[in-house]
């Protein structure tokens, strides 16, 4: 997904790209680059400002568009993505910095100048810039844009605090040196300020300024790796080897599918920096610092990913790849150290992780009144009888559980009496209410993949035998698909189904069956015809656990738990009552079973890795510098919140009435990689203790039980092949 979320962010968007592809913008970059680190601006910039371009977030009473920093960001990844020549990414951030001010007559007027086309750089408080009684001084680092600006926006340290002046290029005292940048397409300067007396702007926040580059960089970043993730993707599609596309190749297809992931994840991470903007200065350090690790931290590693992709074509001048490396490698240097970013994250992660609250566009507030007069009786109920698959009071059952199941709200999208048909607004309604009640939302387990497809497809009279008992938590449901030869390749089984009278018997075995041992009922897939093809021939069951001839046998996990199991059938019978769809349709099914949890609204709150590296540094038990262990909860915190951002923009897609995009495939894929690295960091973080038994270290347990999280989901190559050929559309052979 781009960006741009709304329709008038597409639009906005594809005007940006209309007018790059208009102009050239790569072609004009290789002619005039001398030009352009010179600080001369583009011959098209008046047709940008014609265009509102540089004024899209500033308000109408100053000349701009009106618009929000959101749609800003949106001009900006547009033009990295076009890699847009010229001074427009320093001189917006600028301009924002500027309306952040209160100091009314001079803000007014200069954002007038930047609407009509001024420029402007900014010298950050990390430029060491002194003010004394006589004005500014000081010699920076280089600064991006500072040749090309009109205005230059500089924080000085006034004592121990930080003073914003407004200081003309050509004032007294200012001298600007032009620095040879990485970047061919615009200008990189040093500044040397000498008593220079500027416009003070008062009411300017130093961590919002900051916030605001951070994220602005970081949208023009991601439109950088956007580039090379689509640019990649195209070539390997077109380029043959040994009389095949390249794409065809399942080594190339990862590779791709982890630049589209790095890529969908360096948006959602400059997305919600801009969303941050808004928050409070924990909140905006968050989504800041996310955007520098994930946005800015992965951009040279996708154009290094893109080459390699090309092979030596992507290493010679002629090709355009060399450019967006070049703009990556800016980018990165300018948005500053991982270490120190990783470090001021764990610092604010201490207080709790990043919040993503849902925008919910409610007109008619009667659903949210009905869910809560239901909620405020189930208050007064509790479940108190243990539920099979954990004590708790998501899975325990009781009349509150019985009272939510008959209302409809424990598997709200199905279709009534079982559920309420619930869309993507009312999943999120029912969550908030849920929340507001301190009511745990019932789990059905596994169950909550499988029941949904016995509840859509079942006879009248195995709805009534099953439906109510599973949806009350009485009956545990497991799925019965993987065998020893048959993992991810579903379609390959073997169990048998023969014809016998009025039924089937079943002979086979199935493995890595979550909880069996503690299920009921059981959704099991079986060959019923031998000869037909592999995804042919197949039917699905609904089969009792206990029932004769069925025989299950936990298998002990490494960390000495047994939560999956063999399940063993030995001539166990099946009436024709319980085939669910008809004989014969067993694929179909399986892929509707599969795509259930795509009807689930959430997924976007804290994935909760963060806690147990919070509990290790609150309690001293790492085992290097505090330092190191805050840069390490920075990190692990910043991928975790950017999973939870991209599981949040495609909520608001949905909620929008878009159909479901690829964002729950690379999610998945995503807090797979995560769930692994989040257990070995905080591994690493505890020292000699990882050589305690895991009954007396938690976190030697949780890394025994990584299997159960990035296997049982699908392994991480299998999710790889399917973003691969279904959402990148890579050639399967």
């Amino acid at each position: 997904m781009p960006l741009a979320l709304t329709a008038d962010q597409a639009a906005l968007a594809q005007a940006v790209s209309g007018f790059a592809d208009r102009h050239h913008t790569r072609e004009y970059t290789r002619k005039h680059t001398d030009r352009l680190a010179a600080g001369e601006l583009p011959t098209f910039w008046a047709d940008l400002v014609a265009l509102g371009l540089p004024g899209v977030h500033l308000p109408e009473e100053q000349g701009g568009q009106g618009g929000t920093l959101d749609e800003m960001a949106v001009v900006l990844a547009e033009s990295g993505r076009a890699l847009l020549p010229g001074p427009l990414l320093p001189s917006v951030i600028t301009s924002a910095i500027v309306a952040s001010a209160e100091s009314v007559a001079v803000v007014s007027d200069t954002l007038w100048r930047f609407a009509e086309g001024g420029t402007g750089a900014t010298v950050d408080a990390g430029h060491g810039v002194r003010f004394a009684e006589a004005g500014s001084s000081g010699e920076t680092g280089p600064v991006l844009g500072a040749a090309a600006a009109d205005v230059l926006v500089v924080a000085a340290a006034d004592g121990d605090r930080i003073r914003w002046f407004l200081v003309e290029r050509d004032a007294p005292g200012v001298q600007i040196e032009t620095c040879a940048g990485s970047d061919l397409g615009r200008d990189l300067a040093v500044v040397r300020l000498r008593d220079v007396a500027g416009i003070e702007l008062t009411g300017i926040d130093t961590g919002y300024a900051e916030a605001v580059a951070t994220a602005f960089m970081a949208a023009e970043a991601a439109g950088v790796i956007r580039w090379c993730s689509d640019t990649a993707t195209e070539y390997i599609k077109a380029r043959k080897q040994f009389g095949r596309p390249v794409g065809s190749f399942q080594a190339v297809q990862h590779r791709a599918a982890q630049l589209l992931i790095t890529s969908e994840l360096a948006t959602s991470a400059a997305w919600d920096a801009v969303r941050g903007l808004a928050d409070d200065p924990a909140q905006r350090t968050h989504a800041a610092a996310g955007a520098a690790l994930t946005t800015l931290g992965n951009a040279v590693h996708a154009a290094v990913e893109c080459l390699c992709l090309h092979g030596a074509i992507g290493f010679t001048w002629e090709h355009d790849l060399h450019l967006y490396w070049r703009r990556a490698m800016s980018l990165a240097g300018l948005g500053g150290s991982a270490e120190s970013w990783e470090r001021r994250l764990g610092e604010v992660a201490l207080g709790g992780p990043r919040t993503f609250a849902v925008p919910l566009p409610e007109t008619d507030s009667s659903f949210r009144t009905w869910v809560s007069e239901i909620l405020d009786r189930a208050a007064a109920l509790d479940n108190p009888t243990p539920g099979k698959i954990g004590d708790h009071d998501a899975t325990n059952t009781g009349p509150r559980r019985t009272l939510l199941a008959d209302s409809g709200l424990v598997s709200p999208p199905m279709p009534k009496p079982w559920g309420i048909e619930a869309g993507p607004l009312e999943q999120l309604i029912l969550q908030d209410e849920y929340d507001r009640h301190a009511i745990a939302q019932p789990s059905m387990g596994i169950g909550q993949w499988v029941v949904p497809i016995v509840l859509q497809r079942g006879t009248p009279e195995q709805l009534a035998r099953l439906a109510a008992p599973a949806l009350r938590g009485e009956e545990i449901w497991c799925q019965l698909m993987s065998e020893p030869e048959a993992g991810s390749d579903v379609a390959s089984l073997s169990l048998r189904a023969t014809r016998d009278g009025d039924g089937w018997r079943l002979n086979g075995q199935k493995i890595w069956t979550t909880l069996a041992h503690r299920c009921d009922w059981g959704l099991l897939l079986a060959r019923t015809d031998p000869e037909a093809e592999r995804h042919r021939g197949l039917t699905m069951f609904l089969v009792d656990m206990h029932g004769a001839g069925v025989t299950v046998r936990p298998i002990t996990q490494s960390s000495g738990q047994a939560e999956f199991n063999e399940v063993f059938f030995d001539d166990a019978f099946v009436g024709d009552d319980m085939v669910l769809g008809e004989v014969g349709q067993g694929w179909a099914l399986t892929l509707e079973t599969l795509a259930q949890e795509r009807l689930f609204i959430g997924g976007v709150r804290d994935p909760g890795h963060n806690s147990r590296i919070v509990g290790i540094i609150e309690r001293g038990e790492y085992a290097g510098s505090r330092e190191n262990a805050l840069r390490v909860l920075g990190r692990i915190s910043a991928r975790g919140a950017t999973i939870s951002a991209m599981n949040l923009r495609e909520t608001i897609r949905r909620l929008g009435g878009h159909g479901i995009g690829p964002a729950t495939s690379i999610s998945k894929a995503a807090a797979s990689m995560l769930h692994t690295d989040a257990a070995a960091a905080a591994l690493e973080l505890i020292g000699p203790a990882a050589a305690l038994n895991e009954k007396d270290c938690e976190v030697v347990l949780h890394e025994l039980d990584i299997p159960s999280w990035v296997i049982g989901g699908g392994t991480l190559e299998i999710q790889l092949n399917t973003i691969a050929t279904l959402v990148m559309g890579l050639p399967r052979k």
